[in-house]
């Protein structure tokens, strides 16, 4: 059989995502994976959406000039303020997306809350805000977009859950986080099973200890054990998560759906 598969790409290009519309949740932080996947989506010629609860002209302004500053030309970027357990809220960001830029064609979802407490702790509303945060949340947002996906044949979804899930715990996060975060798992493998005869994709990527915000409630003993069981003994930077999420967004990834990504530097190897 006669190999043509160099024919089938049209041509190699470093923007990895030129032109595409991106819609990443979750990135109001500048030291959020939200951001630092924005800042590389921007950098590889996506066009993007920036959803965010607390998302406002201020931190808009800062975000803009952030990647700006990194990417060398302003990026071309709407931001919108959604509550992701809200349905009405992510319909209403998916429909401006869609009438700002024509059409959407990749959703990365990274929004989500930790708290750390042991089971007989959580309460019912902090176990709701949990679930609705991370797993609701994560399905209403998906919803939303599915909806312009199954209508143009097309399209990308990746959504961060957590070792947590796959472990049970054991390092940030109480029994709900853990328990939120598998459901997040499940629900994008159901998604790519669902979708993939309309060529939409949907992977799931699971990391552990990234320098966010999530660590600064450890003590620096508690960071030190942990990083201890890291074979590659340091915690993950934004950027290397970032760079999961532009591979499974982009065509290099084009025959993986359904898929679980680990980016833990080893510390649960299975």
């Amino acid at each position: 059989m006669k190999n043509t598969h160099l024919n089938e790409n049209k041509k190699y290009n470093h923007l990895l995502l030129e032109n595409k519309v991106c819609v990443i949740v979750g990135g109001a932080s500048l030291r959020s994976i939200g951001y630092a996947t924005a800042e590389l989506f921007a950098a590889h010629g996506a066009k993007l959406v920036l959803l965010d609860l607390v998302m406002n002209a201020e931190i808009a302004n800062e975000v803009g000039t952030a990647i700006a500053s990194q990417i060398g030309h302003k990026p071309d970027i709407i931001y919108l303020q959604c509550d992701i357990r809200n349905t009405s809220d992510c319909d209403k960001v998916i429909e401006k997306a869609v009438a700002h830029f024509g059409t959407i064609d990749c959703l990365v979802n990274c929004a989500g809350i930790v708290k750390s407490e042991g089971m007989l702790s959580i309460t019912d509303e902090g176990y709701d805000l949990i679930m609705d945060v991370n797993l609701k949340g994560t399905f209403n947002i998906c919803k939303s977009a599915l909806k312009i996906f199954t209508e143009k044949q097309a399209g990308v979804i990746v959504n961060l859950s957590s070792l947590s899930a796959q472990r049970g715990g054991g390092l940030v996060g109480g029994s709900h986080y853990a328990a939120s975060k598998g459901g997040v798992i499940s629900l994008t493998r159901s998604i790519a099973r669902e979708f993939a005869p309309m060529n939409i994709r949907a992977n799931v990527i699971c990391p552990a200890m990234i320098e966010t915000s999530m660590l600064d409630g450890l003590s620096e003993k508690q960071l030190n054990d942990v990083i201890s069981g890291i074979p590659l003994k340091r915690v993950g930077k934004t950027i290397e998560l970032a760079g999961t999420c532009l591979f499974l967004a982009s065509d290099l990834s084009g025959f993986i759906t359904g898929a679980t990504i680990d980016v833990n530097g080893g510390i649960h190897i299975h």
